[in-house]
């Protein structure tokens, strides 16, 4: 029978698309995700650097710093990324002015991210002045993708994904600089550069 036949075809989509595991928690007799689901909580190793200690050095002055990771947000990863690259190389007071104009849904979890970072390095890491910090690095991480499904015409399915993303911010005690990013070389240094370059070249099997 054709109805039949479209009825076990649907059901077999439905179950790979769900991707129900073999192993249930017989804590959750009734929940369809991974027992080992509870234990994925986010990225840990940038927020490590928070603890490393540094042995003292003669004239060496090394700024404060404070590391932040505000984990699985329910935004697009590519999206982030924009509102991400544009608090780069600003002051903190700056990058929540600027943010605060930013249409963006990301806009509003990355400037919590960056007033927390802002009030752990008061609270935590000895910086006296809130204002003295600048955002000198910030980017953007995978996080989970869900995938659901969507009902289309003629008894279709259709997949869709529930994307996250986690934020990373480190701030640094003291003035921005005036230029974050490398600035573009005039014709005058690229052709010194590639001078450079050619004249440090070994040649094979001369003299």
């Amino acid at each position: 029978d054709l109805t039949l036949l479209m009825k076990l075809l649907m059901n077999r989509v439905v179950r790979s698309l769900l991707k129900i595991p073999g192993y249930v928690s017989p804590r959750a007799p009734i929940h369809c995700s991974a027992a080992l689901g509870n234990y994925n909580t986010g990225p840990r190793r940038f927020e490590e650097h928070n603890k490393t200690i540094f042995p003292p050095e003669e004239g060496v002055v090394r700024p404060a710093y404070v590391c932040h990771v505000k984990k699985h947000i329910r935004y697009s990863p590519t999206k982030m990324w924009y509102v991400a690259c544009l608090v780069r190389g600003m002051s903190v007071d700056e990058a929540v002015r600027q943010l605060s104009f930013v249409l963006k849904k990301g806009a509003k979890d990355v400037k919590e991210a960056i007033l927390e970072a802002q009030q752990m390095a008061v609270e935590e890491h000895n910086v006296e002045f809130r204002s003295n910090l600048w955002v000198a690095e910030s980017f953007v991480g995978k996080g989970k993708y869900f995938k659901g499904i969507r009902r289309h015409g003629r008894k279709r399915m259709g997949e869709v994904e529930y994307k996250h993303c986690h934020y990373f911010v480190r701030l640094e005690e003291g003035p921005p600089p005036e230029t974050y990013y490398p600035a573009a070389l005039n014709p005058q240094q690229q052709l010194d550069k590639w001078m450079e370059q050619m004249r440090r070249r070994r040649i094979t099997g001369s003299l």
